[in-house]
């Protein structure tokens, strides 16, 4: 018996040592920059156009769709720019006016790299859908970020006025 106990207080010790450094080091490799104000115009563009043209073919039924974003922060690597956000899409009729006709709003992570005068989209990441959903949102980003996600669920009016103003400019054309 004490051949066993002098072994096994040793391995626990290093499982918890080595289960505590793997927490730790989860989110401290990736280094955050908060916020958007860091990001060009061309960038967010590129975010905007790259889901307005995902989604165009789901869209068939409208003139016009539009895409906004809240970004929560970046992060870069390997010159690839990760940017997580909150997306809010929606497709317009000029007979409907300022009504959605089809769209979403959902967390996403796109990756984007910067070539010599673009942004080229290397990847982007929605959140599956079910049971799930939480599980991939915590997969997708930084813990720094899962609490401004859970609160945003459900709560885009500042998007929603955001994307007004760009649908009542489009119907004044």
């Amino acid at each position: 018996m004490k051949f066993k106990t002098k072994y096994i207080v040793p391995t626990v010790f290093l499982l918890v040592f080595f289960s505590i450094f793997l927490v730790a080091c989860t989110d401290n490799d990736i280094e955050l920059n908060d916020g958007d104000t860091h990001l060009s115009e061309e960038l967010n563009n590129t975010i905007s156009n790259y889901i307005v043209q995902q989604y165009s073919t789901s869209s068939l039924n409208t003139e016009k769709q539009f895409e906004v974003h809240k970004v929560y922060g970046t992060s870069e690597k390997n010159d690839v720019t990760t940017v997580y956000f909150w997306s809010y899409y929606g497709g317009f009729n000029k007979s409907t006016g300022a009504e959605n006709q089809s769209g979403h709003s959902l967390p996403a992570v796109m990756q984007l790299k910067k070539e010599s005068d673009h942004y080229t989209v290397v990847k982007y990441t929605e959140p599956e859908d079910g049971d799930f959903y939480q599980s991939s949102i915590k997969k997708m980003f930084p813990k720094k970020y899962l609490k401004r996600v859970y609160n945003d669920s459900g709560n885009s009016k500042d998007l929603e006025k955001e994307m007004d103003v760009l649908v009542k400019q489009w119907l004044a054309e």
